[in-house]
């Protein structure tokens, strides 16, 4: 059967597909059998509309295989992959104010920020990916849909599956669940959307995605106080809002107005973050504030609200980031404040 079945494929090289290779290159031969001088095998094309280009061919591999010593019937049947179900993402929110909080999620927790620049995407894939490594289950929803960056810093790129046509199918990276608009769209192309698309893709990316049981969702929101903060808040009902921002007083500004957002929502605030709050030199060690001190610490203390965490700004962080390897999953200083911060939120119930 061996030196047949090589005979035949140095055959069926010879027989070139009509975008380029041939049929044992591609690797479209399936099934072969060879019994009592009859040779049956499959031919599996790619797409449904590439075997309808593949007939003639096909009947070319019928009569290559009948040429062989001592064969006296051929039988060469075409098939091709199904093509998966399209779920297309962007349409009108539907159900009115239904719920659309999936089910089997411990807490649902909002990362948010008043304004862009201040690394919220990258807390909340860090802190995802530390809870995780804690042992809990976790998701990561990216609802920044003007801007979705948690494919890069998740190192993420295929696009997820979607069997029915109906339910997705989310990724895994580093032991977390993501679902991310930048998963499902061209990366190059602008999401040109208005308010009603906006939230209808933010009802189907926590509504119809698989998430299973988890311990903690990671919502990382997109910046300011628009339609989809107002629609996670109002229809998915967060256990809690953590809040980013960057000591100097011009980011506080609008990190002021997010909490003022939640609160009027009767969304829970579990507390601030301070995000870049000092550089420490690799060569001397020294500590630089470059954004300024101490600004949210002062903040939360005057809303009666914990600092959960202040958190450096460094190289390897950012570097980690595009690499799509966020640096929790290592154990340098910001892994284990990452780390540090995990397990707070979790002594609290949040995770």
């Amino acid at each position: 059967m061996n030196d047949f079945r090589s005979e035949l494929e140095a055959r069926l090289r010879h027989l070139e597909l009509p975008d380029g290779g041939d049929l044992i290159s591609r690797d479209m031969v399936r099934a072969l059998t060879e019994e009592a001088g009859e040779v049956r095998f499959v031919i599996e094309a790619p797409s449904p509309e590439m075997a309808r280009m593949m007939e003639p061919l096909r009947a070319a591999a019928e009569r290559a295989a009948l040429s062989l010593p001592g064969v006296v019937r051929a039988r060469v049947v075409l098939t091709a992959q199904a093509a998966p179900p399209v779920l297309k993402l962007g349409q009108h929110p539907k159900g009115g104010n239904a719920s659309i909080r999936p089910e089997g999620i411990g807490a649902l927790l909002a990362v948010a920020s008043g304004k862009g620049g201040v690394g919220k995407s990258t807390v909340a894939a860090n802190l995802a990916v530390a809870l995780a490594r804690q042992g809990r289950r976790v998701g990561l929803l990216d609802a920044d849909i003007h801007g979705p960056s948690q494919p890069r810093m998740m190192g993420l790129s295929a696009r997820p599956a979607s069997p029915d046509g109906t339910r997705i199918t989310p990724l895994e990276a580093h032991g977390v669940k993501v679902m991310s608009i930048g998963l499902m769209l061209d990366p190059a192309k602008a999401v040109i959307w208005r308010g009603p698309m906006l939230m209808g893709a933010l009802q189907q990316m926590l509504a119809q995605v698989d998430w299973g049981d988890l311990d903690a969702l990671i919502v990382d929101l997109p910046p300011g106080t628009g339609d989809v903060q107002l629609t996670l808040s109002q229809r998915a009902r967060p256990d809690g809002a953590i809040i980013v921002s960057t000591p100097q007083d011009v980011a506080l500004l609008d990190a002021r107005k997010a909490m003022d957002m939640f609160r009027t929502l009767e969304v829970p605030i579990l507390g601030m973050i301070e995000n870049m709050s000092f550089f420490t030199c690799p060569d001397c060690g020294h500590e630089a504030h470059v954004f300024g001190h101490g600004g949210v610490k002062h903040e939360a203390e005057g809303l009666g609200l914990p600092l959960l965490a202040a958190l450096p700004i460094d190289l390897e962080t950012r570097l980690a980031g595009d690499a799509g390897c966020p640096v929790a999953a290592g154990d340098s200083p910001a892994a284990r404040a990452y780390g540090e911060l995990a397990l707070r939120l979790i002594r609290e119930g949040h995770g």
